[in-house]
């Protein structure tokens, strides 16, 4: 059985891996980069159990990759915001789906194109469009 830390590890990669390396994690930081930030929105696109996702979204809070923002008083509801930290995984990210546009390709073509907003170029790895240099 593996271990649930790798506390024994003296790994950069192994530090990052005990903050993201759970599964969903990622891919509720993907959902907060594309602007689901609500947990009932979060729920019904992942398709993952509520308990599940009360966890890890207050792992990532208490972790401090995202922020929880109060958007309604009456009922008390909160989005998920990424912080700096939270920022700062956009090359993993991509960097992940690039290489699964690669090497695990979906038939009908890539699910996701990153487009920036003003001139809808391709965005590198780095957040910078390809076509117009903006950042």
């Amino acid at each position: 059985m593996l271990p649930s830390s790798y506390d024994t590890q003296v790994c950069s990669i192994a530090r990052a891996l005990e903050l993201v390396g759970e599964r969903w994690t990622l891919l509720i930081i993907r959902d907060v980069f594309l602007g689901v930030r609500r947990f009932e929105d979060l729920q019904r696109d992942l398709g993952i159990a509520r308990n599940v996702l009360a966890a890890r979204l207050d792992k990532l809070t208490a972790d401090g990759i995202l922020e929880r923002r109060r958007y309604s008083e009456h009922p008390p509801r909160d989005e998920f915001l990424l912080t700096e930290q939270g920022l700062d995984l956009w090359p993993t990210v991509v960097a992940l789906m690039q290489w699964g546009d690669r090497h695990r390709p979906n038939p009908d073509g890539p699910p996701t194109v990153l487009e920036h907003k003003g001139c809808g170029g391709a965005v590198s790895v780095h957040r910078i469009c390809e076509r117009c240099g903006a950042e």
